[in-house]
């Protein structure tokens, strides 16, 4: 019997399948292929076929498969974060923000409730936005969010906390009640034109505004190529790891290519700890 991690795993490919978001072409062309590139067809073609990706008369617009792919990724944190309760204790909220770029979201919460008052200085002071620009701007997809803990829990066993210490941790709801970001998950069906750079340079905006702790930086993804794949997961320093919807998957229909160059450029990724499978996500971000 599969485990309760790879069967969440199934579900989640399921997810994309039968919503259309993973899809084929009347002409075999994979709805995450760049139709221009022989290797991305290839290889996503084959991903699509052990994932059992059905023919559509129409693919889904790429706004409409976006979000359906952040969608499949909060669910499947959902179901799969809160398994590993044991590693990672606390009482979490996933939240879905990317519909919501409107409202300032992570200014919500903490380390980052300072950049509400940052923001609304930007909107009254034209000077001071052109300095700064967009260099405090963080849209995240997925918030992972932990609660502050009453000071009942954290003396469970005994007396840890009092009145006479601890007085700024942002931990003890005695101190402060926002709740407090663990992980930021951006998601990228593909990764087409500037998008790997759009998210680098968010996250050194998650870098360079907290007041604390940084949070995780992930990207989840279902670009096919490998080449794409680098302009991302390449380097450090901002993201802390990219991972792929299905890496087994991409890894066979790489080496079934022949392409030398995508095949090495594939290894070096997974080799040098950059890319890893969406079922490695919620355990990494029990660390």
């Amino acid at each position: 019997m599969a485990s309760a991690l790879t069967a969440a795993r199934n579900r989640f490919h399921g997810n994309l399948v039968s919503r259309h978001t993973l899809s084929l072409s009347a002409d075999n062309v994979a709805s995450n292929a760049d139709s221009s590139q022989n290797t991305s067809r290839a290889i996503a073609l084959s991903v699509a076929r052990d994932l059992t990706a059905q023919i559509v008369p129409t693919k889904l617009t790429g706004q409409r498969a976006g979000k359906q792919f952040e969608e499949a990724v909060e669910d499947f944190l959902a179901e799969t974060f809160p398994m590993f309760q044991a590693l990672r204790p606390g009482r979490w909220t996933i939240e879905n923000v990317g519909g919501s770029r409107a409202e300032y979201q992570i200014s919500k919460y903490e380390p980052y409730a300072h950049l509400a008052d940052l923001a609304k200085a930007i909107e009254n002071d034209r000077t001071l936005a052109s300095v700064l620009g967009n260099s405090y701007e963080i849209s995240p997809d997925i918030l992972l969010l932990r609660s502050p803990e009453e000071d009942g829990s954290i003396n469970y066993q005994r007396e840890l906390v009092d009145a006479d210490s601890g007085q700024y941790a942002i931990i003890r709801k005695a101190n402060q009640e926002r709740l407090i970001v663990h992980a930021i998950v951006s998601c990228k069906w593909t990764l087409r034109s500037d998008r790997a750079q759009n998210a680098r340079s968010e996250a050194l905006n998650i870098i360079r505004n907290r007041k604390g702790r940084t949070p995780h930086i992930a990207v989840v993804t279902g670009e096919p190529s490998p080449s794409r794949l680098a302009s991302l997961a390449l380097g450090t320093g901002d993201i802390d790891t990219v991972y792929h919807f299905a890496l087994p998957e991409l890894i066979k229909a790489v080496d079934q290519t022949d392409n030398d160059e995508a095949i090495n450029m594939l290894r070096t990724l997974v080799a040098g700890k950059r890319l890893r499978d969406i079922s490695d996500l919620p355990l990494d971000l029990t660390v």
